[in-house]
Formats: structure tokens, sequence, C-alpha cells
């Protein structure tokens, strides 16, 4: 029974991979707006319903490849080692995508990142999902803060926005520089003191958000 739920689990990935891979060759070719999901999934050789059960909207065709970071910061956050503020934690991560030149720090000069990097910037359509891909961080990462500190909701709701804004802003000064010509490895050291630098201002300004308040004396 588990064998035949992996391959029915295999099948299905592979049948998403197909799609996605289908979809992405043809908006790098001919842009986002010029291609039809009906295009798509006759190019991935399958039904429209069956893309559809899939992919939802056609935007989630691009933005799936990403589906896995939506949610990052508040795992991390959830994750982090005893007695390591939230700030830190998302900082050493940070800062290990940067090490590892993972995608979604914007420090990747492959050519097929920089070219699906680019369609989603370029497309209107693709910045709105992201949009909507940062709110999700955003929320998904407060509720974290408050489940794991003493920090009240608007706090955690303040500091969640401030901690994502400063990965994106990280994140596109990178993917910026790799695009105007600048290699990973040259931009690498760059990258690191940016890093350092924003979490610094950051884990300053929040110092004080995620330790208990002072406790009253007795009587008031």
């Amino acid at each position: 029974m588990n064998d035949q739920l992996g391959l029915r689990e295999r099948k299905k990935q592979r049948t998403r991979t197909t799609i996605s891979e289908a979809a992405i060759a043809l908006f790098l070719e001919h842009g986002f707006g010029q291609v039809s999901v009906a295009q798509v999934a006759e190019a991935a050789e399958v039904s429209k319903r069956t893309l559809f059960a899939y992919f939802p909207a056609k935007e989630d065709l691009v933005v799936h490849r990403l589906a896995d970071h939506e949610t990052e910061p508040a795992r991390v956050v959830r994750a982090r080692p005893p007695h390591t503020t939230p700030p830190a934690a998302l900082r050493a991560h940070f800062l290990d995508g940067l090490r590892r030149q993972d995608p979604i720090t914007g420090l990747s000069d492959h050519p097929d990142i920089r070219a699906l990097t680019g369609l989603i910037f370029e497309t209107p359509a693709l910045v709105d999902r992201m949009q909507r891909f940062r709110t999700t961080s955003e929320r998904t990462l407060a509720e974290a803060l408050r489940d794991t500190t003493e920090a009240p909701d608007l706090v955690a709701r303040v500091a969640a926005v401030q901690l994502v804004a400063v990965q994106w802003t990280l994140s596109m000064d990178n993917f910026e520089r790799v695009t105007s010509g600048t290699t990973a490895d040259a931009r690498y050291p760059d990258a690191v003191r940016d890093a350092e630098r924003a979490f610094a201002l950051l884990e300053n300004g929040l110092a004080t958000a995620f330790t208990p308040p002072p406790a009253r004396p007795a009587g008031r």
C-alpha cells in the first residue's frame, strides 16, 4: 500500500514538474501575457482540467517554484536554537543562503535562475502575485513571533513586516547587481556586508521587542 502511495505521489510530482517546465519555457520565449493556459496544457500534453488541478491560477505556474520560501521565515523562527532572538536566527539563515547562493537571496547568476527571476519582476501579474507571497510571509512570521516570544500582537506584526522587508530589500539589491553583470562570487563580499549592516540596524531597533516586560512591584 505504501509503495502504491509513493508511486502515486512520484507520478503527481512528475506531472507537476512537466507542466511547470513547459509553462516557463513558453513564458520565457513568448512572454507571460502572450501564452494561454490552453497552450501550456497542449505543450505539457495534459488537459486544462488537469493543469488547473495542479495550478489553480496561471501565476502559480511560475511562483510555485518559490513556494517553499513563502513561510520560510516563520519556520526559521520556530526552529531557532534556545536563547537565539528571531532577528539573529533570520540573519544567520540569510547569511547561510548567501554562502550557498540560494536564488531566494538574489545571489545566483545561473542563467535559468536569472531568466526566471527576470520574468517574475518584469511581469505585472507576477509582481502582484509576489506581493501576496510577501504578505503571507509577514502573516506567518507574525504568528511565529507571537507563539515563540512574549511579544504582543502589534509588536509581532510590526516586527514581521520589518524583518521580511529587510530580506526582500537585500535580495532585490543582489538580483539587480547580478542582472547588471556582476558575478555572484564577485558580489558575495558586499552582499554579506550589506546583510550584516541591515540586520544589525534591525536587531538594535528590536532589541527589547522580544524580551518579557519587567515585573511590576507588588501592590501596583
